[in-house]
């Protein structure tokens, strides 16, 4: 363990980010240098604070698994190499999951039971980033191919995580991407300012050493390569495409001009600030921005609409507002629904809760200009308008962040003709196995909407399946079942 009384010595500290007037204006890291570095001078200090917890919830609570007592206390005894050895042993990506994960493990800390809990994720982030400058990430080439090829479709978290494990397994890999470059939304989704595509970069640069072969640009399912050519070529598929079909908002004046998804926004953003151009670039510059959706997508948008200096930014969520503790009816170790300030939120922008849109108002030449609203409440299990409460916004932009609905059906998924679950995504066995043997399903696609830290758990799950699919045997590791849940929600 780390210092035995470490816990009782020393509260809880996180990094800390640059100022709000600074980093607004330009579309690096919110954290100085990095979101590691910024934590050193006391990441030895807060790593300490692990306590001797005898059951560490914080296992439960991580789909990865991630031995964090470990790699705690080898912090706390500046043994950075054994630290970064035991995070990966459990992590393809923590450069990833430390900077874009919401944390559970930390929910779930023993400590947090009447504490504040350990820094888990910025620990993390500091072992990774660490490791790259000290050299300690090399690439982990097998020592014998298998002559076994697969294909990944989709270079999302899921699908880079399965083609890492494949290929360290002997395995040819091909992984497709239907953008120009690889990374899914890890690349065109996720703004500069939550994590710069260095780190992105530098890990595909790994990947490549150690033999992975990249095909972006390639639209699996259309003309490029049909899924019947795939079948042919590989010796096994494993669809890891994300749950990339919208959820849209059908209410009357849904076809005016102004009205936009956030997957259509962010892409667009990103690649403008990574140094490309975008025709017909769709800007908040000067716009009064209302976003649907109170979650991380949403506040990706609000942190994007703030950069790209908007008039105003009103984000809409149709719950109530949570309260700033754990509720009582959602006790540890529990992932709590409370009060939640992103580097965002900090940023600019009001947050509106318990409203819900009932129409879009234009003006006459068939732009949004509005948005009428109603406030809601839920009782007895439904949603019921407040009468006498609806009122109108203003809304140049409107951005939808209501999260999606399962991958896209036209194409490969059709070509392919696997069974789908109730909720619309790819079913799977518990070999993560589709209906059609030899082809396999990661992440979002089988398991819906999720967090980073479930697709990099099933996209090595689903490779050790798949090992032992093509060889009859695997020593890969897979951490969890496709239809296993952690301690929380």
């Amino acid at each position: 363990m780390a210092d035995p009384r470490g816990f009782l010595k020393s509260g809880r500290q996180v990094a800390e980010r640059r100022p709000v007037e600074e980093r607004v204006r330009d579309w690096q890291e919110v954290y100085p240098g990095s979101a590691g570095r910024a934590l050193l001078p006391i990441i030895t200090e807060q790593a300490g604070r692990c306590m001797d917890c005898g059951i560490p919830f914080c296992h439960q609570g991580c789909p990865l698994g991630n031995i964090i007592p470990e790699w705690n206390d080898l912090v706390w005894r500046n043994d950075w190499e054994g630290a970064i050895e035991r995070l990966h042993a459990t992590n393809n990506f923590p450069e990833f999951t430390g900077r874009l994960c919401p944390a559970p493990c930390e929910t779930a800390c023993v400590l947090g039971i009447n504490q504040d809990p350990v820094t888990i994720k910025n620990v993390e982030v500091s072992i990774i980033d660490k490791a790259w400058e000290s050299g300690l990430v090399r690439p982990q080439p097998p020592e014998w191919l298998s002559g076994r090829t697969v294909a990944v479709v989709g270079s999302g978290p899921a699908g880079l995580a399965a083609a890492q494990q494949l290929t360290r397994a002997g395995h040819t890999v091909a992984v497709y991407e239907r953008a120009d470059k690889i990374g899914g939304l890890l690349r065109y989704g996720i703004p500069e300012f939550k994590m710069e595509k260095k780190h992105l970069d530098k890990r595909l640069e790994q990947m490549r050493r150690e033999g992975t072969v990249f095909r972006a640009g390639v639209d699996v399912g259309g003309e490029q390569l049909t899924a019947d050519r795939l079948r042919e070529r590989y010796d096994a598929v494993v669809l890891a495409m994300g749950a990339t079909e919208p959820r849209d908002l059908p209410v009357p004046g849904r076809e005016l001009a102004g009205i936009h998804q956030a997957m259509e926004f962010l892409p667009q953003a990103n690649r403008v600030a990574l140094g490309e151009e975008v025709d017909g670039q769709i800007l908040a510059t000067d716009k009064h921005v209302v976003i649907i959706g109170g979650g991380d997508t949403g506040a990706d948008c609000l942190g994007t609409s703030t950069r790209q200096g908007a008039a105003s930014i009103t984000q809409l969520e149709i719950l109530a507002e949570p309260p700033a503790s754990r509720p009582a009816g959602q006790p540890w170790p529990t992932y709590p629904m409370i009060f939640r300030v992103s580097s965002a939120h900090e940023e600019a922008g009001d947050r509106v809760y318990g409203v819900s849109t009932k129409e879009f108002l234009g003006d006459e030449h068939g732009n949004v200009r509005a948005l009428r609203l109603v406030e809601v409440v839920f009782e007895g299990g439904r949603l019921t308008e407040v009468e006498g409460s609806e009122r109108e916004i203003r809304a140049d932009l409107v951005l939808f962040a209501m999260g999606f609905l399962g991958p896209e059906r036209p194409g490969l998924v059709e070509q392919l003709g696997v069974d789908l679950d109730e909720r619309g995504n790819v079913k799977r066995d518990a070999t993560y196995q589709s209906s059609e043997p030899g082809v396999f399903v990661a992440g979002d696609a089988g398991r819906g909407q999720s967090l980073i830290v479930w697709a990099i758990a099933e996209g090595r799950a689903a490779a050790a399946a798949v090992d032992r699919f093509l060889t009859g045997s695997t020593t890969l590791p897979a951490p969890i079942a496709p239809t296993e849940r952690p301690l929380v929600v």
